[in-house]
């Protein structure tokens, strides 16, 4: 997006909180998923950050998500708990269910809480920054709605279901991994489009089940690891469906209805996640694992590269070197979300 034209983070917060507010959403559910989509923007995961807003907007003004709804927690054990995000935005309900497991940990060592009923919850990243910022080591699962290809198959099955982790460390910004378990997020598609970009290769199948550049003609993904190596992707993507769906209660991403359903307001999803939390002082000790932790990415950092000119990093370092540049320079917008914020 580098031709795209920049915006002040604060001015689309307020844009998107705005529009938010105008389809009716409660004025702190509203706040929670513009935090969620600026981290996205903010560090260059433009896919799931601001350009979001307009399918949020549908999905409150068509019944698509709970406007009022009534989430419930319950503790099951020292260290579990379920949270009933009854269909509300999902970006509120995940926040509340990483500080629950944030909760649970601080005094079992370890929390691990489940969420059913709830929606598209946006970057997986945004709840594992949050636990890494107190001091915790956080894994963030969540299933979808079928768009990726089995191994081999021609047609959707999983959906792209991210994996989502954060560490702390000693000066230094979190570690953070957020990937989908698919070739790239369907969202990164439906960007393409807007953009007008052609689609790198393997990475999306046609109507028929055959490999397309074509943003425009790509009708579901294929899995991480492509032809040749798709069933790695297409295991990932079962052990995500197992942990934040089949264990919280949702719907298997097989048998979930279609986003564009619920965006219809047809019928809500009950899409699932699960947000674990350890505590570092319960292992190793909170500055004994964050010293540990710059010890390793201080030797990884400092491996030798393939190409001079290109260093190896860690997840989290460029998203982290793009946060700083687009606090310098603005975040870029897409047309057409530009168009529908009123820039």
């Amino acid at each position: 997006m580098n031709d795209a034209i920049r915006y002040p983070a604060a001015l689309l917060a307020e844009a998107c909180q705005s529009r938010l507010v105008a389809a009716d959403a409660l004025p702190e559910d509203a706040a929670e998923t513009v935090r969620a989509l600026m981290h996205a923007s903010c560090l260059g995961t433009d896919s799931h950050g601001v350009r979001l807003i307009g399918y949020y907007v549908d999905m409150l003004n068509n019944g698509g998500v709970n406007k009022r709804p009534l989430r419930r927690f319950e503790q099951t054990a020292p260290a579990t708990g379920r949270l009933d995000a009854d269909y509300g935005l999902a970006h509120a309900s995940s926040y509340r269910a990483m500080n629950e497991a944030v909760a649970l940990a601080r005094h079992a060592g370890i929390g691990a809480v489940t969420v059913h009923h709830s929606t598209h919850y946006g970057a997986g990243g945004a709840y594992a920054l949050a636990a890494a910022e107190q001091g915790f080591v956080s894994l963030v699962l969540s299933n979808s709605d079928p768009a990726v290809s089995l191994a081999g198959g021609r047609a959707p099955f999983h959906g792209t279901n991210p994996i989502a982790m954060g560490a702390p460390v000693r000066n230094r910004q979190p570690w953070l991994l957020d990937m989908a378990t698919s070739s790239i997020p369907f969202n990164r598609v439906k960007l393409y489009r807007s953009l007008g970009l052609p689609l790198p290769p393997e990475v999306a199948l046609n109507e028929e089940g055959h490999p397309t550049l074509d943003a425009m003609q790509a009708r579901f993904l294929q899995p991480l690891g492509g032809m040749a190596y798709g069933h790695k992707g297409a295991a990932l993507a079962g052990m995500v469906t197992i942990l934040s769906a089949i264990l919280a209660g949702a719907d298997p991403d097989p048998v979930m209805i279609s986003t564009a359903e619920a965006q219809k307001g047809l019928k809500p999803q009950n899409v699932g996640h699960i947000m674990v939390a350890f505590d570092p002082a319960r292992f190793i000790g909170q500055e004994a694992f964050e010293a540990e932790m710059e010890r390793y990415l201080d030797v990884l950092r400092n491996s030798p590269p393939a190409e001079a000119d290109v260093p190896v990093c860690a997840p989290g370092d460029k998203e982290w070197e793009e946060a700083s540049r687009r606090a310098e320079l603005g975040i870029p917008v897409d047309p057409d979300t530009a168009q529908f914020l009123g820039l």
